[in-house]
């Protein structure tokens, strides 16, 4: 203590105000973790299930933990196993959006298990959604999204039977050129044969006129 004492005058009402207001801009940063409960039972129906789950699917997507406790009656203890599938289906149903912080227990005739939201397995679920949002509003408008590129893909067989194919159609357009050129050729000797055989013809006459022509004049 200061020798002599130290005292800071002040407004006790502004004081308090003030400490007032930091507690309340630190209970609205807090974050209030509340834990729900869900109750299973081994026998339960698929709608049931598939109702209870989406609620700890919401619970979960609130930021809330949830509790889920399967109840055993009877001779249903005798099967657990029962029980921790039902724990492991729910599990994997909420995997997007939650992950299990307290595996299943056995706690007198109930088994427990408590999941937590999952920040990262949220983000990742809602950016698959935007991604698939965004192919599908694509797709309806018959084109590919901004920034995505389409996907080609190509099959080795068909590629290789498509060569195979050009090759033919290559070999049967060569045979058939030749076959012309053939045809060509045999046209022209045809041609050549009925030039000569004109030619055999008028020259013939001519000859034998020309031996009568020198009989005659011998005579």
């Amino acid at each position: 203590m200061a020798n002599p004492p130290v005292c800071k005058v002040m407004d006790y009402g502004k004081y308090k105000f003030e400490a007032q207001q930091r507690a309340k801009e630190s209970r609205k940063k807090a974050t209030n973790i509340v834990v729900k409960e869900m109750k299973y039972r081994p026998k339960i129906g698929g709608g049931d299930f598939d109702t209870k789950t989406r609620k700890v699917e919401q619970f979960l997507g609130e930021g809330h933990k949830v509790k889920i406790t399967i109840m055993f009656r009877g001779r249903e203890m005798q099967h657990p196993e029962l029980g921790r599938k039902i724990l492991d289906r729910v599990a994997e149903m909420v995997a997007d959006v939650g992950r299990v912080e307290i595996f299943p227990k056995q706690d007198g005739r109930n088994m427990t298990m408590v999941l937590g939201p999952d920040k990262k397995a949220q983000a990742a679920a809602i950016k698959k959604a935007q991604t698939a949002a965004a192919e599908a509003e694509a797709e309806a408008a018959g084109g590919t999204p901004e920034g995505v590129e389409p996907e080609v893909t190509l099959n080795s067989d068909l590629l290789i039977e498509s060569g195979i194919e050009a090759e033919i159609d290559n070999e049967i357009e060569i045979d058939n050129e030749i076959e012309i050129d053939n045809e060509i050729d045999n046209e022209i000797d045809n041609e050549i044969e009925i030039d000569n055989e004109i030619d055999a013809d008028t020259v013939q006459p001519e000859a034998a006129e020309a031996s009568t022509l020198e009989e005659a004049t011998k005579e």
